[in-house]
């Protein structure tokens, strides 16, 4: 049951609380089993078998084999390791990435870091639903590509891309392929033996781990150089004395979301379906939905709030946590960089909100975060 006295959380694509037996397998690596996994004695080999555990477990969620996850320190990292890894291998190569037009800053800086150093970069547009088009990814192809990244779902549209058919222009041109699965992955089934993909990233704390951890999925054979230097940890991807409690954290999540995902899932589309029911049924035509026709997440609900600004709105209800969009970037005064891509005008776009839900989210919670925004709509409205 929710604390009456904390807001209704409806921001799960920002981040999701740690729940507690996440934290109850993470809290014995901190003052207990403290050793370097990399020792040989026995506080060492304990902890090492728990990194491994671990390891184990993400791959069983991703369907790959334990070898092919390298630990990071979330999904931004992930993401530069990818595009800088594949891109950066060889000075006097220069090289050619390819992104979409919708992609968190982790993936579109970083491929602007790549253009200061000559690699080139192409952007492919998407629709007005905001999915991207298997073929206008093939034609962005050039000899020289290294590299295709389109994220797996966006984490303000909750759009869902068609991975696996970009990934077979891909793989017929010989090019690799990433994908951001940040907000994807524990929200619905997400297989790179599926997929297809080459690269993948994981962000622990958009699945209820803490921040600060999360993983890179590299196919074996995949050539990736790394972007941090040391001892060799992580196969030689990624230097640096394991975070043990933090990857055990991750690897508790993964078996969690294994659980049940038949059942959550439903029971999320159902919540997000009702609530934009309702806000639509009492605001009409002074509400639009993103993305209606796309597939898109069960628990994410992007919409548009006519005759005022999003984070207006928001700030006028102390009740409710949401966002704009991408809390990453919230502060920002420029409408989103995804519901332009779309082609939204900016006044339609600047009364954008975002409401995510997750797996504490209950009916009553849709009932009065819905009540809420109705009613602080029409106070500023009249």
């Amino acid at each position: 049951m929710r604390d009456t006295a904390q807001p209704i959380y409806l921001d799960y694509n920002a981040t999701t609380p740690v729940v507690p037996s996440v934290l109850e397998a993470m809290r014995p690596f901190l003052p207990e089993h403290y050793g370097n996994p990399s020792s040989s004695h026995a506080l060492g080999r304990a902890c090492h078998e728990a990194v491994s555990d671990a390891r184990d477990h993400v791959s069983v969620l991703l369907g790959c084999d334990p070898e092919e996850i390298v630990f990071t320190s979330g999904g931004t990292e992930s993401n530069n390791l990818a595009l800088l890894g594949t891109l950066m291998g060889d000075p006097g190569e220069r090289g050619h990435l390819v992104i979409s037009a919708v992609e968190h800053p982790s993936v579109s800086v970083a491929a602007q870091y790549l253009q200061q150093w000559g690699r080139r970069v192409t952007i492919v547009p998407c629709d007005g639903q905001g999915v991207i088009d298997p073929d206008a990814v093939a034609r962005a192809i050039e000899p020289d590509t290294r590299l295709v990244s389109v994220m797996h779902a966006n984490n303000e549209t909750g759009v869902i891309e068609p991975i696996r058919e970009i990934c077979r222009v891909c793989h017929e041109r010989d090019v690799l392929m990433h994908t951001d699965a940040a907000q994807s992955v524990g929200k619905i089934p997400v297989r790179v033996d599926e997929l297809g993909v080459d690269l993948l990233t994981v962000a622990g704390h958009k699945m209820y781990a803490p921040k600060g951890i999360g993983a890179l999925y590299v196919r074996n054979g995949t050539p990736l150089t790394p972007t941090m230097h040391g001892a060799g940890q992580e196969s030689g991807l990624r230097a640096g004395t394991e975070n043990v409690s933090m990857i055990v954290a991750l690897g508790k999540a993964a078996t969690l979301a294994r659980q049940s995902p038949d059942e959550v899932a439903p029971r999320l589309e159902a919540l997000r379906d009702s609530l934009w029911q309702t806000l639509s049924a009492e605001l009409d035509d002074e509400i639009s939905l993103n993305s209606a026709t796309a597939a898109r997440l069960p628990s994410t609900l992007s919409v548009n709030f006519a005759g005022v600004e999003g984070h207006v709105l928001l700030a006028s209800i102390p009740e409710l946590a949401a966002s704009t969009g991408a809390a990453c970037h919230s502060g920002s005064t420029l409408i989103s960089a995804t519901l332009a891509a779309m082609g939204l005008p900016a006044g339609v776009a600047q009364g954008a909100v975002r409401l995510s839900l997750g797996w504490h989210t209950t009916e009553a919670d849709i009932e009065r975060a819905a009540s809420l925004l109705i009613d602080a709509w029409q106070r500023m409205n009249r």
